[in-house]
């Protein structure tokens, strides 16, 4: 049986992917190779992006609270630090005629979107049985 969060990336790479290739032509038949190499390094990115996302909450599956936020909060920072190292080398050492960033920046916000809306409607049909507060696996109060 598959985990939830194989079924969460599962789930948002169908969506990611589509819209990736919908990106990926019209940015060339927009602007050119340029265009085209824009949306190419947008879709690495945000890919790279989430996927670090599902594997740091599958392995923090099974450890408590404190270290999954600990986990969950260095993650994002490491996330936010490459990011932003990534686009300043991206406008440090490539010309506006090689990658467009405009091309870049609305493939990215476009995968964002599509992947977030896949993951969000996995997550929505999931069974997830989580215990309440208070209550025994039985689910009457103790």
């Amino acid at each position: 049986m598959s985990s939830n969060e194989s079924k969460l990336l599962r789930a948002a790479f169908i969506p990611t992917f589509l819209t990736s290739g919908f990106a990926i032509l019209i940015s060339t038949f927009v602007r050119g190779f340029s265009g085209f190499l824009g949306a190419v390094l947008a879709q690495f990115v945000v890919i790279i992006f989430f996927v670090i996302h599902i594997a740091v909450s599958r392995m923090t599956r099974n450890l408590d609270p404190i270290s999954t936020m600990a986990m969950a909060l260095f993650s994002y920072f490491a996330k936010l630090f490459a990011l932003g190292l990534l686009l300043w080398a991206i406008a440090k050492y490539t010309d506006r005629a090689t990658v467009d960033r405009a091309a870049f920046g609305i493939t990215a916000v476009a995968l964002t979107v599509a992947w977030l809306w896949g993951e969000i409607a996995s997550f929505m049909k999931l069974r997830l049985h989580l215990p309440l507060p208070g209550q025994n696996q039985a689910g009457s109060k103790e």
